[in-house]
């Protein structure tokens, strides 16, 4: 993003989903959110990263102590432009064969923004259905990830499920979400 037109169609973006989907942010004004933005224009390049790769993210929740929002994935399904990598990059040198095009640490790391804690995952499922056909990879604890295995996540039967699998494994249905803060 490098143009004040791009700037501006992705706070059009921005602003459009913020005003429809008022119950992830009740009782902010969206002036507020764009006040935020402009002070940080470094953030737009994450978000513009995130949207271009499906993510549609949106401001869930208020501002925290310091003032910055958080925005997070509300795509309902995993964001396709970041689907079939595996866990991280240790896992991606691991593989031998069949190698997926990245990791998802990784591809969230050169987008710079987070991937889901689990906690993050069941909050933003408190706003509605997200990965009822898809999975997404979260943020796995260090004595898991030190034994090969990583987490994801999804939506099934109105529950959140959480499982494991190996870190190098990757499939069609499963990316993941990010998060980052403005």
């Amino acid at each position: 993003m490098k143009t004040t037109t791009e700037h501006g169609q992705l706070l059009e973006i921005l602003r459009a989903r913020f005003e429809k989907n008022t119950k992830r942010h009740p009782g902010i004004p969206w002036e507020h959110v764009e006040t935020r933005l402009r002070a940080h224009p470094e953030k737009l390049r994450c978000l513009h990263e995130m949207e271009q790769t499906g993510g549609e993210p949106d401001v869930v929740g208020p501002p925290d102590d310091s003032g910055a929002f958080l925005f997070i994935d509300c795509a309902a399904e995993s964001p396709a432009g970041r689907r079939s990598l595996c866990y991280d990059e240790a896992a991606l040198e691991a593989r031998r064969q069949n190698k997926p095009a990245g990791s998802a640490l990784g591809m969230a790391a050169a987008m710079g923004v987070d991937i889901l804690t689990e906690a993050r995952y069941r909050e933003l499922q408190k706003l509605g259905a997200f990965d009822t056909k898809t999975s997404s990879w979260i943020k796995t604890p260090e004595p898991v990830r030190n034994l090969g295995g990583a987490l994801f996540c999804d939506r099934r039967y109105d529950a959140v499920f959480v499982y494991h699998n190996g870190a190098e494994s990757y499939y069609a249905a499963r990316g993941f979400r990010a998060a980052v803060k403005v």
